[in-house]
């Protein structure tokens, strides 16, 4: 629901993304935070959904935030997409066989 908000308000003028978000997304998100805790009691601890939902309500405040900021974005996708490249490379770059090697690689990347 909150990212079927977000498609449906991408292109509106500031105002109108926080007045809707308001409309639909406060609800949606209060019902969200609802269920974690109405349902977290009855999940092992230790279990990837446990630290799922503890993690989820424990930041929480953060997670909603763009509800009441008409200039944030639900997500950080958009940097996280810029960033992999150097993420994913940063093990392979240990090994790039010299010195000089490893120096033309990261003079490559800076480009």
């Amino acid at each position: 629901v909150l990212y079927d908000v977000e498609r449906n308000i991408k292109d509106l003028p500031a105002d109108e993304r926080h007045r809707i978000r308001q409309l639909r997304s406060r609800p949606a998100a209060d019902l969200l935070y609802a269920w974690l805790m109405a349902h977290r009691q009855k999940v092992p601890d230790g279990t990837a959904t446990a630290k799922a939902m503890d993690y989820s309500l424990k930041r929480w405040a953060a997670l909603t935030l763009f509800v009441d900021n008409a200039g944030l974005s639900i997500d950080n996708n958009r940097v996280e997409n810029l960033i992999r490249p150097i993420a994913l490379g940063r093990k392979n770059w240990l090994f790039a066989g010299s010195l000089r090697a490893g120096q033309r690689a990261a003079a490559i990347m800076s480009l």
